[in-house]
């Protein structure tokens, strides 16, 4: 056990005080233990070449090469009409959408933060200037830079062109975003080319703000509207746009914790959903990664509580008998994909450091760190905790 009297430990720039002898989470290391794994990954990812929206494209887009393209998950042929508009079953993913972009945003979000985290962890210039080259291709090539809006997000067939749901696509440039200043950092790109990054960000953000899109996304109630405030937040972060992080503080206290959270912690609205288990633990970790970023940014999050109690500490403590064992789960199990959670929920990291949870953390500690199943990581976005310590 070691002495930890009087040490701070700092995640993600918020400190936990910590004034007595050694407990678990004091003595938490989190590069200890996902070490082999980081590294592992990442010198396999060293040989695979950026791959951005301009590499396929989608005769049903809307858009233009550079535009990133997805369609609805849950829209399907209509049986009594096969050449007409889509109709919706809610949960159940169309196979036969298309995802190439999606796909190539995740593989983005997957590889640049563990290049990241690598080269922290060892300091080797050759992480580092994998992860610089992928970012260049996304964000700053022009011949290959995702343009950077989603108006042609989770199109549907006969329906629409693109939906404000489609924002919650580039909930994979959250950790891209947080891993940025780590690549900066090692030199391995130029001031000029940070500044373009930013700029690409920057411009998302008003895009977000401003666009009929982002706005409708904005003004949603669920989940939806949980990760378009992380997301502004997260990209705020990066592009030092404090007024911006502010605004995102205020939504957070005066709408997304008093519509989302009952006062017991649960989330009726992802309840309600045909995915319950899923869609809880996707939307916690969204609220956890939120308050993780705003509270290191002088809005606490953590502690935040509505006046009948609702907050994300009371969302987390709801969740964790549940993902400790799923078995206690007392709705209704998932229509699809059940099996696949929990992962290595980072509500669990950031929530037990926050508030000194040592159960949090040893529940955490023994949970899957990653998967091959698309689903999966398609909802499960923060995965490299060496870059949020």
């Amino acid at each position: 056990m070691v002495d930890v009297v009087n040490r701070r430990i700092f995640l993600g720039g918020l400190p936990l005080a910590l004034c007595q002898r050694s407990s678990g989470a004091a003595a938490f290391e989190v590069a200890q233990l996902d070490r082999a794994r980081v590294l592992a990954d990442a010198r396999r990812y060293l040989g695979a070449k950026p791959a951005t929206v301009t590499a396929s494209r989608s005769p049903r887009s809307a858009g233009e090469p550079n535009d990133f393209f997805s369609e609805g998950d849950y829209w399907w042929p209509d049986p009594k009409n096969p050449d007409g508009p889509y109709i919706r079953r809610d949960g159940m993913t169309n196979p036969a959408n298309f995802v190439d972009h999606r796909n190539a945003m995740m593989r983005l979000s997957v590889e640049v933060p563990t290049l990241a985290a690598a080269w922290k962890l060892t300091k080797q210039r050759r992480y580092a200037d994998h992860a610089a080259a992928q970012l260049r291709a996304w964000f700053l090539h022009p011949a290959t830079r995702m343009t950077p809006h989603l108006q042609f997000a989770q199109a549907i067939k006969g329906r629409s062109t693109g939906r404000g749901t489609g924002i919650i696509d580039t909930i994979h440039l959250v950790e891209v975003a947080r891993a940025v200043p780590v690549v900066a950092n090692s030199g391995a790109l130029h001031a000029n080319e940070v500044a373009g990054v930013k700029r690409w960000f920057a411009e998302y953000i008003e895009w977000m703000r401003t666009s009929k899109n982002g706005i409708e996304e904005r003004d949603a109630k669920n989940n939806h509207g949980t990760c378009w405030v992380m997301q502004v937040a997260a990209f705020a972060e990066l592009t030092g746009d404090h007024k911006r992080m502010a605004e995102c503080a205020e939504r957070f206290r005066s709408l997304l914790v008093p519509v989302q959270i009952a006062p017991d912690g649960s989330q009726p609205l992802e309840v309600s959903r045909t995915k319950p288990y899923g869609y809880c633990l996707f939307n916690l970790e969204a609220f956890a990664t939120l308050s993780q970023i705003l509270s290191a940014h002088g809005h606490d999050a953590w502690n935040f509580q509505t006046a009948d109690g609702r907050g994300v500490r009371q969302a987390v403590d709801y969740m964790f008998p549940f993902i400790a064992d799923k078995q206690k789960w007392k709705h209704p199990p998932d229509v699809m994909y059940f099996d696949e959670w929990p992962m290595r929920q980072q509500a669990l990291l950031f929530g037990g450091l926050a508030f000194g949870r040592d159960d949090y953390l040893n529940v955490w500690k023994r949970l899957p760190a990653s998967s091959t199943v698309e689903e999966v990581i398609r909802n499960y976005f923060i995965r490299q905790p060496i870059l949020w310590t």
